[in-house]
């Protein structure tokens, strides 16, 4: 099936900030242009949701799901590596609550692509497919083309329409300029994320649609529903864009309004996620409360969530420098309190079989430490963490080198990654989208893991 995008050419994000709505209220049209793709053959039973986490700035796959006690003290770091719940599967020491749940997790040590800078390694990792040219960072702002994940799935997955089909968090992620790869590019503006933002010192998050704004909340929603009514013109209701429709039916979401109000949740489950306490800056951006936030979102039904999880320069997974301890201080341990709650969390309730997890970062770090005991970009060997979603639980797929360098065994792409989560919705990799000039893409360009999951080949 064919997506055409001249239709959503009619839907801009300036019409819709006439609506006050703001550029990223990412909405399903009901099926407009959703296709009926064919499940891949021998796959378990469709997801429901998915939540990706992003670890933007690149972890060292050697000093969490990769390690190398064998190699030499140059390239196996100080971290020990520590058994888990899945019997011959090791982990970083510094992920010990991870480690107890390894049985519900799989482990990809092989997946690798060409980009060794932050724009161009997150654009591959985040659309399944590598910016067009030469391998840079982005300067200055850049359309992006490819679609994200979460806006392919806000697109074409089967079943009943929901008010927000993608939702990310907590802010837009950038290295100079946002990076393009976190939208819906050809697909057009409806398929946008919602965009959830997070005020640290109130622990609270935010959506500007749904926040009201000095006790005018009710004023502006009915002037927002008289701008649509003239904007109908007599015309009967239904008739009007339904991007625009669905815009105002959200102001009156409930469910997406609750799911925002953590603080219905008790105090000691959001102790459990953790808060990132005593980090600065983005470090501060509620780095446990994120995951809480996400399993919220899937209860109200959002299909797909983002994650973002970023740090501010000197505590960020891009380390260049002092890895170790930036891992260990820093990086490691809200992962594992968070990511483990999120997993135990969805599993109490019911929700793990039908929610995939996947972690990932946009590319790895050297297998060998630099002179100021960091490690640099390395695009060739970097590891995934997928969990839930039907996954064969301890199963590890693919290999690296001794070294952690290159694939030794079953290499992965971005575009398999993509396929391998299309498939798990019930959506068709193959489904063909046009971009404004009638060019045909397919949606990914790789072929799903089945393998890795419950009822794979």
């Amino acid at each position: 099936m064919t997506f055409d995008p001249t239709i959503a050419a009619t839907l801009t994000r300036r019409r819709l900030l006439q609506f006050g709505a703001g550029g990223y209220l990412g909405l399903n049209l009901g099926g407009l242009w959703r296709a009926q793709a064919a499940r891949a053959t021998g796959a378990a039973e469709p997801i429901k949701a998915c939540i990706l986490v992003f670890l933007y700035g690149g972890p060292s796959h050697i000093d969490t799901f990769d390690p190398k006690p064998d190699a030499p003290a140059e390239v196996r770091g100080e971290f020990k590596s520590v058994p888990t719940s899945a019997p011959g599967v090791r982990i970083c020491e510094h992920l010990p609550q991870l480690a107890r749940l390894m049985h519900k997790a799989a482990i990809v040590r092989s997946m690798h692509h060409a980009a060794h800078l932050h724009d161009s390694g997150s654009i591959h990792m985040l659309t399944g497919r590598p910016l067009d040219g030469p391998d840079r960072e982005l300067f200055a702002p850049q359309p992006q083309h490819f679609p994200s994940y979460g806006s392919a799935v806000a697109a074409f997955r089967p079943g009943s329409p929901c008010d927000v089909p993608f939702a990310s968090l907590p802010f837009v992620f950038h290295n100079v300029v946002p990076t393009p790869c976190q939208g819906s590019g050809i697909l057009g503006a409806p398929f946008d994320p919602l965009l959830i933002d997070v005020d640290p010192a109130k622990r609270e998050y935010r959506v500007d649609v749904l926040s009201p704004k000095d006790g005018l909340d009710h004023l502006r929603l009915e002037a927002r529903r008289e701008l649509l009514l003239k904007l109908r013109d007599g015309r009967p209701a239904g008739s009007l864009d339904p991007f625009y429709e669905k815009a105002v039916r959200l102001l009156d979401s409930e469910t997406v309004r609750k799911a925002l109000d953590i603080n219905r949740e008790p105090p000691k489950v959001r102790d459990r996620y953790g808060y990132g306490a005593g980090d600065v800056g983005y470090g501060h951006m509620m780095r446990g409360q994120n995951y809480l936030l996400a399993r919220r979102l899937v209860e109200a039904g959002v299909p797909f969530v983002n994650i973002y999880d970023y740090q501010q320069q000197g505590q960020n997974w891009d380390a260049h420098a002092k890895c170790t301890e930036q891992h260990k201080n820093h990086l490691l341990p809200p992962l594992d309190r968070g990511l483990s709650a999120l997993i135990e969390d969805l599993d109490e309730r019911g929700l793990l079989d039908s929610t995939l997890i996947v972690v990932t970062g946009e590319f790895g770090r050297t297998p060998k430490i630099n002179n100021t005991g960091g490690r640099d970009h390395w695009p060739e060997c970097s590891s995934i963490l997928l969990v839930g979603g039907g996954v064969t639980g301890g199963a590890v797929y693919g290999a690296s080198d001794r070294l952690g360098a290159f694939p030794a065994a079953n290499p992965v792409t971005p575009g398999d990654l993509a396929a391998t989560i299309f498939s798990r919705f019930g959506i068709d990799p193959a489904t063909e989208i046009r971009d404004q000039a009638k060019r045909p893409y397919s949606l990914a360009t790789g072929e799903p893991l089945v393998r890795l999951f419950s009822r794979g080949a």
